[in-house]
């Protein structure tokens, strides 16, 4: 039993010594850390405006009727236009005391009030987007807070955004790279930031200058950017 529990101590302490000789690497390469960036432009198929209709009476009740009277009037045009229920959206509804002067010397006193209801509407079919604006403003909308154009269906547009900022990565580090006399290595990691669509440029004018309504969509700039980590071989 002594010989056998002898062997036993030698084996292990023949296996420590070798160990973390088997685990020993070599030397880690050097490694150069790059951001791509990609840029894709595609043609909006859908637009969102913001609307409202702000109305005033001697009283808060008073206003706040003929602010409903007005937007289920604006409502039911947008309807009328090919509207769907789901694409229409309260974003902000609010009725404040109009303070004016002040009474007796001592503090401010109230003359009527302000009601505004603010509206966001998605328009899917931008052929017809001239008209639904005049609609609005014929039956009661008297602000225009701002429109803006995008992607129903952005997923596309940003993958290709995606593979495009890896190509740019990759094609900035090769280039630093082979400058410096050494060859890129293989990726050590790929992170992400974040993807955007390039805002377009806000419609916003009176409601009284507006007429026939022209409006031009453009197209949308939808970008990505990667980080890539890269080794280096010397």
């Amino acid at each position: 039993m002594r010989i056998l529990h002898a062997a036993l101590i030698a084996s292990l302490l023949s296996a420590t010594v070798l160990t973390p000789a088997l685990a020993q690497s070599g030397p880690s390469l050097p490694q150069i850390t790059v951001t791509g960036e990609g840029v894709v432009d595609g043609v909006p198929d859908i637009a969102t405006l913001s609307l409202g209709v702000t109305t005033m009476g001697d009283t808060a009740a008073a206003a706040m009727a003929a602010n409903t009277a007005s937007l289920d009037a604006v409502m039911a045009r947008l309807k009328a236009a090919g509207i769907a229920d789901r694409d229409m959206q309260t974003t902000n509804l609010s009725i404040n005391p109009n303070w004016t002067g002040y009474d007796n010397g001592t503090r401010q006193r109230i003359d009527g009030y302000t009601a505004s209801n603010q509206l966001t509407v998605r328009i899917r079919d931008l052929d017809g987007l001239g008209a639904v604006l005049d609609a609005a403003i014929q039956d009661g909308a008297n602000t225009l807070n701002g429109l803006s154009f995008g992607l129903s269906e952005p997923r596309p547009a940003m993958d290709a955004a995606r593979k495009a900022a890896v190509e740019d990565a990759r094609a900035r580090a090769t280039l630093l790279v082979e400058a410096a006399g050494a060859k890129l290595g293989r990726i050590v990691s790929i992170s992400e930031g974040g993807g955007y669509s390039v805002p377009q440029p806000m419609f916003r004018q009176s409601a009284e200058a507006v007429g026939a309504v022209p409006v031009a969509a453009g197209e949308v700039a939808t970008s990505a950017s990667v980080t890539i980590v890269f080794e280096i071989n010397q």
